[in-house]
């Protein structure tokens, strides 16, 4: 894993009382909850398909400029499906395709591959990790 010191990019986002904010302001959202139904808003499925397909677009953009004059015709198209195990775990399938303005199938197959070496979610990587950890007691 990098040095704290060469992390190129971050961001912090807070999930809390049915709403979503990243604390730049950027991106604020209700959100949906399956705890209760009449809630409005984005679902954990929608909003892993966003930042995969995020993700992925950055990737595959980089990675078309060696390919094409036409980077900025990528397009990504991610679709996230949760289901839950028989032991109540969640587990998510993420599937993503990558398109791009007069590219032939080879070329857009090298893409494809290409950006996905270079995006941190690529399957068996072992490059993205999370860490739970509680969080410091709120004050009032």
């Amino acid at each position: 894993m990098p040095d704290s010191d060469s992390w190129v990019h971050e961001a912090t986002a807070t999930a809390e009382g049915g709403h979503l904010h990243t604390d730049d302001g950027e991106l604020s959202t209700t959100l949906a909850s399956p705890l209760a139904p009449h809630c409005t808003g984005l679902a954990p499925e929608q909003l892993l398909a966003a930042a995969f397909a995020s993700c992925l677009h950055h990737a595959a953009v980089e990675a078309a400029t060696g390919i094409t004059d036409e980077a900025h015709t990528v397009q990504v198209r991610a679709q996230a499906r949760l289901a839950r195990d028989s032991d109540g775990l969640y587990r998510a399938d993420v599937r993503a395709s990558i398109a791009s303005v007069g590219l032939n199938r080879d070329q857009l197959t090298d893409l494809a591959r290409y950006a996905d070496r270079l995006w941190p979610f690529a399957n068996g990587s072992g490059r993205h990790t999370l860490t739970v950890s509680p969080a410091e007691p709120r004050r009032r």
